[in-house]
């Protein structure tokens, strides 16, 4: 696996800008961290973070004519925001370009943007080291969305999901109605976990 890990690294430095390939190395080490902490699967975590933007530096219209070759769904709040398109062409071309076969470290891919209800453990793993990795500029609760990251995953997930909403009411951008499926899940499992 280190050498597999090695030679997709080598190829994503190629592909990706200075930026988004360091902001990958810290979620590729945020990953890894998480899934020790919460007894989940190392080398998958690594994998997943490491090739979880690699579509990410593809511009907006490519990503959609790209999308269209290879008959994955775009969606009208996808149609008019591009960019959450990384997640779902990342897990076709971790699969097609970098010849990952496993479909957890895939589906962590795919749904990294927008999360999705009764996420597995890695996709929750992903998804947070995505939105708390080191080099991340500070977003809202920061600091106590990182320690719950350790301590209590599902309340973090549902700290990020709440935090990002709100973010993205407050600025009147589109809303991907996963984004607001998956808060609407954690609510209610962390509501029941509270009672």
């Amino acid at each position: 696996m280190e050498q597999k890990i090695s030679k997709i690294n080598k190829k994503l430095q190629k592909k990706l800008d200075k930026e988004r390939y360091e902001h990958t190395i810290g979620v590729m080490y945020t990953a890894s961290a998480l899934a020790m902490c919460h007894n989940a699967n190392v080398e998958q975590a690594l994998l997943a973070g490491l090739l979880h933007d690699c579509a990410k530096c593809i511009p907006n219209d490519k990503k959609i004519k790209l999308c269209r070759k290879y008959r994955l769904e775009v969606s009208d709040v996808e149609r008019s925001n591009p960019s959450l398109l990384h997640a779902k062409l990342g897990a076709y071309l971790a699969r097609k370009k970098y010849h990952v076969e496993d479909y957890e470290v895939l589906c962590a891919i795919k749904s990294h943007t927008t999360g999705k209800p009764a996420m597995t453990l890695l996709e929750k793993i992903i998804y947070i080291a995505d939105y708390i990795e080191p080099g991340r500029g500070e977003l809202p609760n920061m600091p106590e969305v990182r320690r719950l990251a350790f301590h209590n995953i599902d309340e973090c997930l549902y700290r990020m999901l709440e935090d990002t909403l709100k973010y993205l009411k407050n600025r009147k951008l589109p809303i991907d109605e996963m984004t607001e499926k998956t808060y609407h899940y954690y609510k209610t499992t962390q509501g029941e976990q509270e009672d």
